[in-house]
């Protein structure tokens, strides 16, 4: 792996498993030690610039929860690393699933950031349709 680990303060911390949920110590304010098995840890952090990227050192399960508001699933706006899988939530917001993987990465969008490519799109539109129509309408008159 390049780069540096960049510690991130999270909250409500939960590690569960057989023991549900399981103790575990805080080393400092960002990280957590625990005896060794088979966990599923969830917290909750800041994500910054629509983006989130997680590597693991061995194939783990993922699974990133969207408030409503925010969505993957426009190709030109979000984007889903491999082998994840989009579903609604049953709050209204989305799951990105991924089953197993060392790279876990979203860039997701709100609707605002939805309707300006739309206008966008509109625009440009607009703009080839006023440039063909006399083009075409010129080729049409020379024949």
């Amino acid at each position: 792996m390049l780069g540096e680990r960049i510690p991130l303060r999270v909250s409500d911390v939960m590690l569960s498993g057989d023991c549900d949920p399981c103790p575990f110590e805080w080393i400092g304010n960002t990280a957590i030690t625990f005896e060794k098995g088979n966990y599923s840890l969830s917290y909750r952090g800041p994500v910054r610039d629509n983006h989130f990227h997680a590597t693991f050192e061995s194939p783990r399960q993922v699974n990133v929860s969207l408030p409503p508001g925010l969505d993957v699933r426009n190709p030109a706006l979000g984007m889903i690393s491999q082998g994840g899988t989009v579903a609604d939530s049953s709050g209204g917001g989305i799951d990105v699933t991924w089953n197993s993987t060392r790279t876990a990465e979203i860039r997701f969008y709100d609707e605002g950031r939805e309707n300006l490519l739309y206008i966008f799109a509109n625009f440009w539109i607009i703009i080839a349709v006023v440039m063909l129509v006399p083009f075409l309408l010129s080729m049409r008159k020379r024949e």
